[in-house]
């Protein structure tokens, strides 16, 4: 689905087009007045809505700059990067992904460059790798329900929970449970990745979803919307900060008891970015005091209050951006891990 967000006087954009480009769509920053002399490149995953705010501070703070915004799938972003890395396509300035696997992916493939400063120092080494990737959100994967439609009793705040709702005899619940395609969303298959390392429950929550018929798509805005309007009545693993971004009175969070993911979405600065110098001025801005104050206003930094939401800090399990996620990118466990999921859900067929 092709995204658009209204322009104004800080943001032009235009849908993308021909058959050489992936990206679902394109806006141009700069600060209102200026007369710039330079652009930046940014690809990545976010949506351009949510990442708005940032990026107009930014150009703000850097009048002599152009930002150009690109917005990719997690999968056509990681193939583009591979293509500019491997001298077979334009390379970005910035890349930024949720699909972390793929970005560590790169690293490993010598596709990026390492900077170091007191700022990337700083950051807690589980969101950073070789001085070449940095986390620089902090985002759950949370259990939504539509509150109108789903008994508070029925509001699963554990796996096991959930898992108890799927066993109902009872059909309430079929067709009406939705997550990632894994397929289709790298950050989908992230979290399925990741899950089955961290749960006992993994296994029982694949026949769960077979037994509900439940349904894997690629978007968090549509799983979100069908949430939202009875299209599906509880979701599993969606981004909390893009449910936060755009509230619905009638959508219910939970912040699962017994473990919650923390996604640190990745930045990193590709071999051949033809403006470094600018690149690492974005990453120390989003770093920055300054600027992970405006990402926790859009969400994209989720601190827990206790008062609010007292989730334990047991119960927190951040996903590292290290080497053990490059176990998700070897092609043999892949497509074992992708045959269990296409069993789970795609329906039987008759002889």
């Amino acid at each position: 689905m092709i995204r658009r967000v209204i322009c104004s006087i800080w943001i032009l954009l235009w849908l993308a087009t021909g058959p050489a480009h992936s990206q679902e769509a394109v806006a141009v920053f700069k600060a209102p007045d200026a007369t710039p002399t330079k652009t930046l490149l940014v690809r990545s995953t976010t949506d351009i809505a949510i990442l708005q705010p940032a990026l107009k501070a930014f150009v703000q703070a850097n009048p002599s700059l152009t930002l150009t915004y690109e917005q990719w799938g997690s999968n056509a972003l990681y193939a583009d990067s591979r293509a500019a890395c491997d001298g077979t396509g334009t390379p970005a300035d910035v890349v930024i992904s949720s699909g972390v696997q793929q970005m560590v992916d790169l690293v490993n493939r010598a596709c990026a460059q390492p900077y170091i400063s007191a700022t990337t120092n700083a950051i807690p080494p589980s969101r950073k790798w070789r001085d070449e990737i940095w986390g620089i959100t902090q985002e759950a994967a949370v259990i939504i329900y539509n509150t109108d439609l789903v008994p508070p009793q029925d509001a699963p705040n554990t796996r096991f929970a959930l898992l108890d709702l799927m066993r109902r005899p009872s059909s309430e619940y079929k067709g009406k449970i939705a997550t990632y395609d894994i397929e289709a969303s790298g950050l989908g298959f992230l979290f399925a990745f990741v899950d089955s390392q961290e749960a006992t429950t993994f296994g029982g929550l694949l026949e769960g979803f077979s037994r509900t018929e439940a349904v894997a798509t690629c978007c968090s805005a549509e799983i979100i919307q069908g949430v939202a309007d009875g299209t599906y009545l509880i979701a599993y693993n969606v981004l909390g900060s893009y449910v936060d971004s755009v509230p619905h009175q009638n959508i219910g969070i939970i912040y699962p008891e017994d473990y919650t993911l923390f996604l640190s979405r990745a930045l990193l600065i590709p071999k051949t970015a033809p403006n470094t110098d600018d690149a690492t001025r974005f990453l120390e801005f989003l770093l920055s005091p300054a600027g992970q104050s405006i990402l926790s206003e859009s969400n994209l930094v989720q601190r827990l209050n206790s008062d609010e939401n007292p989730l334990p800090e047991s119960a927190q399990r951040p996903i590292a951006i290290d080497p053990k996620l490059l176990v998700a990118m070897d092609q043999h466990r892949r497509a074992i891990f992708v045959n269990k999921w296409r069993a789970t859900f795609e329906p039987e067929t008759g002889p």
